[in-house]
C-alpha cells in the first residue's frame, strides 16, 4: 500500500507545473557542459545541430526535453524552466536564462 500512495503521489506532483535551474546540454555529453561557458555553449550548439538531442541537466540529473523547440536560443546556458515532468523527460512551459 506504501508503494502505491509514493508512486500516486509522484505521479500526482508531475502533473503540476513545476520551476527547475539547471542548463541545456546535448544528451552525448550530458552534465559535462553545464557551466555555461563559450566552450560549452559551443561543444552544445555544435553537437545539437550535428542531431544531438538537447537535454536539461539539473542536480546531475539528465533530463530528455519532449518539446525541444523551446531551448534552442539557449543551448549551453545555464536557464530556469518551468514545465510538467513526466517520468524521465520534461514538457517545457517557459524557459528564461538563470543569474
Amino acid at each position: 500500500m506504501k508503494k502505491f500512495l509514493v508512486l500516486s503521489s509522484l505521479f500526482a506532483l508531475s502533473a503540476f507545473a513545476a520551476e527547475w535551474t539547471g542548463a541545456i546540454s546535448e544528451a552525448g555529453c550530458g552534465a559535462k557542459h553545464v557551466d555555461g561557458s563559450d566552450k560549452a555553449i559551443a561543444c552544445v550548439t555544435k553537437c545539437v545541430k550535428g542531431g544531438a538531442a538537447p537535454v536539461f541537466v539539473t542536480d546531475g540529473k539528465v533530463i530528455k526535453i519532449a518539446n525541444a523547440d523551446k531551448v534552442m536560443e539557449h543551448l549551453g546556458h545555464k536557464v530556469t524552466i518551468t514545465g510538467k515532468l513526466d517520468g524521465d523527460t520534461v514538457t517545457i512551459d517557459s524557459v528564461k536564462m538563470a543569474h
